[in-house]
């Protein structure tokens, strides 16, 4: 994990939030997807900080979300 300074800063992102965000504006993040970096913002604080991880490091963050998800 960094910062989003020194990773993926050359074109602007897009964003997304998941499909399973209500409209209410309730906790959610947003995510954009890159080739050199995903990066991950409070949708609430658009102009705050962001993270931006390795697309490797983000698919294992998901691959163990979503198992923990099928074990509840």
């Amino acid at each position: 994990m960094s910062t989003e300074q020194g990773i993926g800063t050359t074109a602007a992102p897009k964003w997304f939030k998941s499909s399973y965000s209500g409209n209410q504006g309730g906790n959610c993040v947003e995510v954009a997807t890159g080739s050199d970096a995903v990066r991950v913002r409070d949708s609430k604080d658009k102009a705050g900080g962001t993270l931006a991880f390795t697309p490797a490091a983000w698919n294992a963050f998901v691959g163990l979300a979503a198992e923990a998800t099928v074990a509840e």
